[in-house]
């Protein structure tokens, strides 16, 4: 959902660094199976309103292999981005995505957002985010190259570039917590789940303070 000129209104008077909730930023490499470590909490706290699981906005088309995310094209998601719809946007392997701007004003509220990000972009959440929790899911090499064969998207000389790549990313800097979700999801899962929970209580603290 795009945010409403109102919340914009009030969101431009914001001062950054955000503080009040906490925003927990998902990284890792394409096959490390963030989707579905994010997917096991999503259905685990649904009935949880202080979550928010926030809905990404990216220059590519839904189909059942990849994430639910709302699509625009690349001229639509320039125009939206020039009109102040985003929160945080970056490109990535030729596509662009977009976090709704009202995921600050649910983080100055108080409230947990959680989303898929490019690791590129963690500088700039430092600066926005004042309670940024960084997840990196990991799997082993071996489980990467064959969760992306199996999604049949790239060749394998591609699937071994990409892999290169997330090899030659390092995390670094506070608050960041890795989770191997190279066996069953349930086991990341409740990981996942763990560090959630430790974020909602931290929101509520920093709301009384």
């Amino acid at each position: 959902m795009m945010v409403s000129a109102s919340i914009e209104r009030e969101l431009s008077a914001e001062t950054f660094p955000i503080r009040h909730g906490v925003f927990v930023a998902v990284v890792g490499p394409s096959g490390a199976g963030k989707d579905t470590v994010i997917g096991y909490a999503k259905a685990l706290f649904a009935e949880e309103t202080q979550l928010e699981f926030v809905r990404r906005v990216i220059t590519r088309p839904c189909d059942v292999t990849s994430e639910d995310h709302d699509t625009l094209a690349d001229a639509a998601f320039a125009e939206a981005e020039a009109d102040g719809a985003f929160a945080i946007s970056w490109e990535a392997h030729g596509l662009r995505y977009g976090l709704p701007a009202d995921v600050d004003w649910s983080v100055s509220n108080g409230h947990v957002a959680v989303a898929n990000v490019s690791r590129a972009i963690i500088p700039t959440l430092r600066e926005r985010y004042a309670n940024l929790a960084i997840v990196e899911i990991t799997a082993s090499p071996e489980v990467l190259a064959e969760r992306l064969a199996m999604r049949g998207r790239e060749s394998r000389g591609e699937v071994l570039a990409r892999l290169a790549r997330s090899a030659s990313v390092t995390l670094s800097g506070p608050g960041v917590t890795s989770i191997d979700n190279s066996g069953p999801r349930e086991v990341a899962g409740e990981r996942f789940a763990e560090l959630l929970r430790k974020a909602m209580a931290f929101s509520d603290m920093s709301g009384l303070i």
